[in-house]
């Protein structure tokens, strides 16, 4: 099942996609059923109205607009590990988004307006909604832990990410962390999304591409260890990922402007779609 968090007469509405069309649930946010620990699957189910609207008519929201935590893995491919310059580690490099970062498909993602910054990167991944929390979850159950997946665009100000050995900064600001367009139910999905494409392209141009296959900590295993330190929550959601290809690493560099179109398609997924703007002057 696809579930899409969009505006309705100026509030958050949950919604089921339908082909081009999104069946109208309510106006209880995804935060909130999976708090409640409700199966999504079912109570979608049972909860659809007959109310139909366009997609073409919605404004998209976050899947999540107010995550309890949003926990970020960096280094998970080795090629992009390797043109990053750093050395392999042998944990996951973990750090944290905040949920002022996150914007919606469709929405602007912002270049800042920082004196000190030429740009914005793009780092197409896959987000991992979980569903039911805990602390100390064995590898071989963590996947019952998934509600579902969703795709994220890591927008990285690459200067502020590398003014210290902590990245926090340059993955916070506003407006650079597009999540979305809908949550993706574990059931539709292969196990742990093992074997899907993903592909990151700007202005049309296939610009990162690799199998999930390819992580060096599956999904599996990222819960699990995880939550040997954090006790996970319902509602957190852990972005997995990027493979190489990042507009920092390349000859010239490759970084976002006002007016670029950056999309994040992974196969049984969809595609993540967002244009660039600079931030308004003030």
């Amino acid at each position: 099942m696809r579930l899409v968090s969009f505006e309705q007469d100026g509030k958050p509405t949950l919604g089921i996609r339908e082909g081009e069309q999104v069946r109208v649930i309510g106006d209880e946010t995804l935060e909130s059923l999976l708090a409640r620990g409700v199966d999504l699957v079912e109570f979608a189910s049972r909860s659809a109205t007959q109310e139909r609207v366009s997609l073409t008519d919605i404004k998209f929201l976050p899947p999540l607009s107010r995550p309890p935590k949003i926990i970020c893995v960096g280094l998970n491919f080795a090629d992009h590990t390797s043109e990053s310059q750093y050395a392999q580690p042998d944990y996951p490099t973990l750090f944290f988004r905040v949920a002022t970062s996150l914007i919606a498909h469709g929405q602007p993602m912002i270049r800042p307006a920082v004196a000190d910054s030429a740009g914005l990167d793009y780092e197409g991944e896959i987000a991992v909604v979980i569903g039911k929390g805990g602390r100390h979850i064995g590898k071989e159950e963590a996947l019952s832990h998934v509600a579902g997946y969703a795709l994220f665009n890591d927008g990285s100000v690459r200067e502020y990410q590398f003014k210290t050995p902590q990245w926090t900064v340059g993955k916070n600001f506003d407006g650079t962390g597009a999540f979305g367009p809908d949550l993706v139910t574990a059931d539709e999905l292969p196990p742990g999304i093992k074997g899907l494409r993903l592909e990151t392209r700007l202005n049309g141009e296939v610009v990162q591409s690799a199998s999930t296959d390819e992580m060096v900590f599956d999904v599996a295993s990222l819960i699990s260890i995880i939550s040997e330190a954090i006790t996970l929550e319902a509602g957190d959601v852990i972005v997995s990922g990027t493979p190489s290809g990042i507009g920092w690493a390349r000859t010239p560099k490759l970084l976002m402007k006002a007016g670029d179109v950056c999309e994040v398609s992974v196969e049984k997924i969809g595609t993540l779609r967002n244009v660039i703007a600079d931030e308004a002057a003030r």
